[in-house]
């Protein structure tokens, strides 16, 4: 693999996540967990590693302690290697006295530590996005171009363009012209970048290589706060900004929805982003754990994570975490178990119900729900998933967009039910 030197990357870490709560009630979004063992910011740490890009920067900011414990317990490079990955977290100054305010504002504050990197490209990535990419071959085309700046782009279809920022690619791959969820007719016409009549459009990817110098006058001479919003298109207009196609399987992992779809469709049969790829595996936090001990059950297009116990039950679409322990008698379907920190220990046989032991009780019938981790959800428990567009918010439980979430740490009572009335 050839490392490329003189590229750093910057990763984004640092928003509150809002629209994943409560899976970020105590933890960055990027440190949320994905497939069972993963965390979201594992995917372009690894690309990163998987391209030759070593020296990364991590932004971090709001509930960021777990994220800092598991970028540094992951990533390590020994002393003869030329990368390093380090966090970059907000900080007062006498200059500066408040948070990164946006994407942009958060590089502007770090503008010192990139100069003192005293690399010539910068490549600034978000830490919620499920995807592989090869950074090395997108630097090749910004330098073949000679751009100042390079955005990767997707196709779109016609129906989601009007969601989306749309960037207008001529033929000689140059960016000439941005839309932000543009609606009207005749614009929409003017933002066709090819022939294709299903995805006529470009849509950002939010991956963008920018030369340093460039970067850094961007930056300085603008005080706007986000890279997609402000700063990509005021470099439309001054710079030389290209368009790198980017073809592959690209998820935005920003809400509770894309969240469940998400994880479900990599449970699922032919999965459109598999986890088993020898040539570009993706690197996670390493574990000595048992393997997964499975009695008498039924599964179905299911991922089960290492070191779960599992007992006389059907699981169909769903995603089994680390240390889950799963008590005879229930069903679980198109679900999402993080599993656990730690075992709530007890033995074979001698699992005392109402103690409330971490885990999934007997009896229970789970389906479409989030369980977040070290949850324990009592005997006889039935959750059942919440019409779409529904959004509650209860003392044990949280629905958004039909799907029940149950936060990390919880106690559900034994005989709970969940359901729409």
């Amino acid at each position: 693999m050839k490392a490329y030197d003189n590229i750093m990357a910057v990763v984004m870490g640092g928003g509150q996540g809002k629209r994943l709560y409560p899976l970020t009630k105590e933890r960055a979004k990027p440190a949320v967990p994905i497939a069972g063992k993963y965390r979201l910011i594992d995917i372009p740490i690894s690309n990163c590693i998987n391209s030759g890009v070593y020296k990364i920067a991590v932004l971090t900011q709001f509930n960021s302690v777990s994220l800092h414990r598991h970028i540094t317990h992951t990533f390590n490079f020994d002393r003869f290697h030329t990368g390093w990955i380090q966090i970059w977290a907000a900080e007062q100054t006498p200059s500066v006295q408040e948070w990164y305010l946006g994407t942009a504002d958060a590089v502007r504050k770090q503008i010192n530590e990139i100069k003192s990197a005293r690399v010539p490209f910068v490549l600034v990535l978000a830490g919620d996005h499920l995807y592989r990419m090869d950074y090395g071959k997108m630097a090749q085309f910004h330098w073949e171009k000679e751009a100042d700046v390079t955005v990767a782009v997707q196709p779109v279809r016609r129906e989601e363009a009007s969601r989306l920022g749309i960037l207008k690619r001529d033929r000689g791959e140059r960016i000439v012209r941005f839309a932000e969820k543009p609606k009207d007719a005749s614009i929409l016409e003017q933002m066709v970048s090819q022939e294709d009549s299903e995805r006529p459009y470009f849509g950002s990817m939010g991956i963008y290589l920018f030369s340093t110098d460039v970067l850094i006058d961007l930056l300085e001479k603008n005080n706007k706060d986000d890279f997609g919003k402000h700063i990509i298109p005021q470099a439309v207009e001054e710079k030389q900004v290209y368009g790198y196609q980017y073809g592959g399987y690209w998820a935005d992992i920003g809400t509770i929805r894309s969240f469940y779809e998400v994880n479900l469709e990599i449970a699922s049969k032919n999965p459109p982003f598999s986890l088993i790829d020898e040539g570009w595996p993706i690197y996670t936090h390493p574990r000595f754990l048992p393997g997964s001990l499975i009695e008498e059950s039924k599964m179905k297009d299911t991922l089960i994570a290492e070191g779960c116990w599992i007992q006389k039950t059907e699981i169909s679409s769903s995603i089994i975490g680390l240390r889950s322990q799963i008590r005879s008698g229930g069903k679980i379907k198109r679900s999402i178990l993080m599993g656990a920190d730690y075992y709530g220990f007890f033995r074979r046989g001698d699992d005392i119900e109402k103690d409330m032991v971490l885990g999934i009780g007997k009896n229970c019938h789970i389906e479409g729900a989030i369980i977040d981790k070290n949850a324990s959800i009592g005997p006889g428990t039935v959750i059942l998933p919440f019409p779409r567009g529904v959004d509650q918010d209860e003392d044990l439980y949280i629905v958004r967009d039909g799907i029940v979430v149950i936060p990390k740490g919880t106690r559900l009572p034994p005989g709970t039910r969940i359901a729409p009335d």
